[in-house]
């Protein structure tokens, strides 16, 4: 069995942030290599490398506000052998400076790390302009990019540290606001392979990022209703785990997917395109339905769009009926 936050489910479950995960992760890679530089638009506390900087200021790039040229600048130093993580919000980097994400970074196989912060609804009161819940389809369509969607701050330092430790672009995204703790230290993790987080019968949630944890508690509510419910970390959306979410299919017959952000061309749309090619299953989707977020509290909004414990039961339901 994976080794899991054993307060799962419970009230006093640890709550931290998946951009601290970042924070730590970059200082572990600067101890360790020196050809690690980290760069900012102006957001060294909001994207928490600021220790990064206090520690290896001879490494660190503050770009002002200039997310097109600060990927540029990255690519550059990537190219002439540096390990270059970029910072910011993601509705800004990628979102401002695709183009040269495209262009400078993938298309040159720049060993350039891209982390897009204050992703989905749980930015809260920021709102629309800043909660980023295209970014995955963005990116995911690149050439030679790893996509990585971490479920909570330890996985998101793993994530950090394995991306460091491999050569060629990346983009992982980051939340805002403090989510719970779901795995350990001792949990594994690779980049490309999904974990099953809890083993079910009936349907399989297949789910990615800090929400994935909505999905656990509604299995453990589904069991109690005696439906079996299987609940798979999908954290690599590039490249994705077919083998795992082929063998979810098969056992359960029918799959719910699960992220924070829009429904078409983000996890939910990648698991879907391994089943249509080669195991099709009954599939809902829970994540964001096509529309813009809000200012609001991150719960308040995670509530009205349909990605709470409640919604994903009533997705499983639903699947179930179209699996019979």
């Amino acid at each position: 069995m994976i080794k899991l936050n054993p307060k799962i489910g419970q009230s006093d479950i640890e709550q931290e942030p998946t951009r601290k995960g970042y924070g730590l992760g970059v200082v572990d890679l600067g101890d360790a290599d020196k050809n690690v530089v980290v760069l900012t638009a102006d957001l060294a506390e909001s994207t928490m490398v600021h220790e990064f900087q206090k520690k290896f200021p001879e490494r660190f790039v503050e770009c002002g506000v200039a997310e097109q040229n600060m990927m540029g600048a990255a690519a550059g130093l990537a190219l002439y052998g540096k390990t270059a993580f970029v910072s910011s919000y993601a509705v800004f980097s990628p979102g401002r400076s695709w183009d040269q994400m495209r262009v400078s970074v993938c298309y040159s196989e720049a060993n350039v790390k891209v982390a897009g912060a204050h992703t989905g609804v749980t930015v809260g009161p920021d709102g629309a302009t800043h909660q980023a819940l295209e970014d995955v389809a963005i990116m995911r369509v690149l050439p030679n990019l790893v996509v990585e969607v971490p479920c909570d701050s330890i996985e998101a330092r793993k994530t950090v540290v394995a991306l460091g430790k491999m050569k060629g672009p990346a983009y992982f995204r980051l939340g805002r606001s403090k989510t719970a703790v779901i795995t350990t230290s001792e949990t594994p993790f690779a980049v490309g392979k999904a974990e099953i987080f809890r083993d079910g019968s009936d349907v399989a949630i297949i789910a990615s990022g800090p929400v994935l944890y909505n999905g656990l508690l509604a299995a453990i509510e589904l069991e109690k209703e005696g439906i079996s419910v299987m609940v798979v970390n999908n954290h690599t959306i590039k490249p994705i785990d077919s083998a795992t979410i082929i063998e979810a299919a098969k056992k359960c017959g029918a799959v719910v997917t699960l992220e924070e952000h829009q429904t078409q061309a983000g996890c939910g749309s990648a698991v879907c395109e391994v089943l249509a090619m080669n195991y099709p299953v009954p599939v809902e989707m829970v994540g964001m339905p096509n529309t813009f977020g809000e200012s609001g509290e991150p719960e308040q909004l995670i509530q009205k769009y349909g990605m709470g414990k409640d919604h994903i039961m009533e997705a499983v339901k639903k699947v179930l009926q179209r699996k019979k």
